[in-house]
Parts: structure tokens; C-alpha cells; sequence
């Protein structure tokens, strides 16, 4: 069952169905199969001999529309996902919290290295739900993911176990998340498809959408002192804040970048193709920039279409 329009031999590397969905009789009418709407495939990887592959250690493209893969390098493997592990905290926090709610920034959420990517926040700070989520998103703030984290469980630990939870309910059982910025962890991971699984749930969502395809982001909120604070955040999605020309015939929505040491260069994209076809394309694990976009590029101008 290649569900590709390939020819592939399947050694089921994940559940065609889910736990929850096994309890009960599938002959019953109505009950729908875990992966009848997503793309499957094998470990079998193709399209590579036709791209730059050896400048990233992984990548795919999707079409969701089709339930296809159209573009395999790796998919299976186990690659550390840098801040595209913010997704999955953006979906979360919009699944199951309230973007209308305030926060309060704590001193834990703020202690972040010299070099972290941060939106600037500071204790006291009191902000709210959606603007916390623009700044995870847009400016990639490592202080916004603990914020946010605190706020939905408390802790980041207690945080850890709901995306983890949250990632097995979608299928993602090749991924396991300790924070949820997705700064460096041995035990903090995921695949290009399990990334695909989470992506690709998180675009139902029409407000994810809205703040990932937005250029730049205002806002205003109040300090410890009572005062007003005013911040500008630009996305860091080359394709959304105009530093890079979209492929042709393809049309960026949005998306998150990523990058540590361990990680290397990381690029999750939402976009339409041609014929109004939904796609979400990653490469992980680049080895620059540069490289980054140009197997971006060539991954969506071969294969989104």
C-alpha cells in the first residue's frame, strides 16, 4: 500500500490506524481508517537524483489535497527539528487554550541564553494568549514558547508530556519533545514525516494560518510598571517578508524556520501549487542558508505541481 501512486513495499514504519480507533469494530459503518486522508509511504526515498539532496539530510514534499508524497529524502529519519518544534506549541495552545487570555512573562521564561532567539519580553510583562503566538511564530521567540508553555501546563516539563501525548494522537511516533522551542536536547526529536503529520493538522486551523502568513506584527501590551510597550515582529520565512521570490507557480502561505548547531538549517512551508493544491514541503537539516532555499526551490518547482 504505497498511497503515492508509487509502487512501494510498506513495512508499516507507523500505524496505519490509531489506538483508539483499533478498540472498536472497522467494519462498522462510518468508522474511518487513521490514514485515509494522509499521505503514505515508504522509506524509500525518490525525486533526490533530481535535486541539490546532499546539501540537507532531509526532506519532503506533501500533497495534501491528493494524500500524496511526491518528493522523499529520508523521511523516517530520526533529525533534531530546531524551531519548527513551535508548531506544534502553536497548535496546542490554539486547540485547547484561549488567545483572548493574559499572561504574565515570569523571570524563568526570560532567562534565556545571550544568543537565543528571543522577541524581547521581560518578567512582569502582561501580554496576551494571540500576541505571545505571533511573536513564537514570527520572531521565533524562545522566551514566547516558555511563556506559553507555562501558561497552557505550569511548567515546561508538564508542557513536554501534553506534546508528546499530542504528537502520538496525530500519528507523529517517531518524534519525542522535552521543551517547546526546540532548543538542543538529545531526547528532544522528530522525522520529516512525523513533521508533516503535525504541519498538516496545525493548517486546519484558520488563526495558525493567519499568523504564519503575516510579514510583520505589531503590538502593544504593558510592562511590570503599568507602562505600554510596543514591539515589531518580521517573520523570519524569507518567502512571507519579501527577501526571497517564491518558485513559480507556487504560492507561499507561511511557514517556521529553524536553527541550531545540532539542527543545521530547517524550513517547514504551507503553499498552494498551480492548481489551488494545498502543500507542505520540508527540508531539514540544511547545510546553510542558502542552501536551504535553493533545495526549497527546487523541491516545490519539480514537485508542488
Amino acid at each position: 500500500m504505497g498511497g503515492c501512486g508509487k509502487e512501494a513495499d510498506v513495512e508499516h514504519p507507523y500505524q496505519v490506524y490509531s489506538s483508539a480507533v483499533s478498540n472498536f469494530d472497522l467494519d462498522t459503518a462510518g468508522a474511518d481508517f487513521f490514514a485515509e486522508k494522509l499521505c503514505v509511504t515508504s522509506d524509500m526515498n525518490f525525486g533526490t537524483d533530481q535535486t541539490d539532496s546532499q546539501v540537507a539530510q532531509g526532506a519532503g514534499v506533501f500533497n495534501l489535497d491528493r494524500a500524496q508524497v511526491e518528493y522523499s529524502q529520508n523521511l523516517f529519519e530520526k533529525l533534531y527539528p530546531a524551531s519548527t518544534t513551535k508548531i506544534l506549541t502553536a497548535y496546542i495552545i490554539l486547540k485547547y487554550g484561549n488567545p483572548d487570555d493574559m499572561v504574565t512573562v515570569s523571570e524563568n521564561a526570560v532567562n534565556q541564553a545571550s544568543d537565543s532567539s528571543v522577541c524581547g519580553l521581560k518578567a512582569g510583562d502582561v501580554i496576551s494568549v494571540r500576541d505571545l503566538l505571533y511573536g513564537l511564530m514570527l520572531a521565533s521567540g524562545n522566551d514566547a514558547a516558555i511563556a506559553l508553555a507555562e501558561y497552557y501546563s505550569g511548567s515546561i516539563e508538564a508542557f513536554a508530556e501534553v506534546m508528546n501525548q499530542e504528537a502520538l494522537k496525530l500519528g507523529a511516533s517517531g518524534s519525542h519533545f522535552v521543551n517547546p522551542n526546540g532548543l538542543p536536547d538529545e531526547n528532544h526529536y522528530t522525522t520529516v514525516y512525523d513533521m508533516y503529520l503535525m504541519f498538516s493538522a496545525a493548517v486546519n486551523l484558520d488563526e495558525f494560518v493567519t499568523i504564519i502568513s503575516t510579514p510583520e506584527f505589531e503590538t502593544s501590551y504593558t510592562d511590570a510598571g503599568g507602562g505600554t510597550v510596543t514591539k515589531k515582529w518580521k517573520n523570519t520565512n524569507q518567502y512571507v517578508n519579501g527577501d526571497r521570490d517564491m518558485p513559480q507557480d507556487v504560492h507561499v502561505i507561511g511557514g517556521k524556520t529553524g536553527t541550531t548547531h545540532a539542527a543545521g538549517y530547517c524550513l517547514c512551508l504551507y503553499s498552494t501549487n498551480a492548481e489551488n493544491e494545498r502543500i507542505i514541503s520540508i527540508v531539514f537539516k540544511a547545510d546553510g542558508r542558502s542552501n536551504l532555499y535553493l533545495l526549497m526551490d527546487q523541491i516545490l518547482s519539480g514537485f508542488a505541481n
